[in-house]
């Protein structure tokens, strides 16, 4: 599963180090930042086994606000 978050994130150091959190947190995740992006986007790929709340629950015990982005698509 690949997973979306909108996050308040800003700085590249900051968005390693949470690479770096995740991937010692959570087994079998491979996560990214898009920094340029207006929603500071993070995306998470993730066995289905893992409930994305738990990404959110992460960064926000590591100071970070994080929200799944929908994926609704223009009809």
């Amino acid at each position: 599963m690949i997973e979306v978050f909108k996050t308040d994130v800003k700085d590249p150091e900051d968005a390693n180090r949470l690479i770096l959190e995740i991937d010692n947190a959570f087994s079998g995740c491979i996560a990214n930042f898009d920094l340029t992006d207006c929603d500071r986007i993070l995306r998470i790929k993730h066995p289905p086994t893992i409930d994305p709340a738990s990404f959110i629950e992460l960064l926000d015990r590591l100071g970070y606000q994080a929200e799944v982005l929908s994926d609704n698509l223009p009809q």
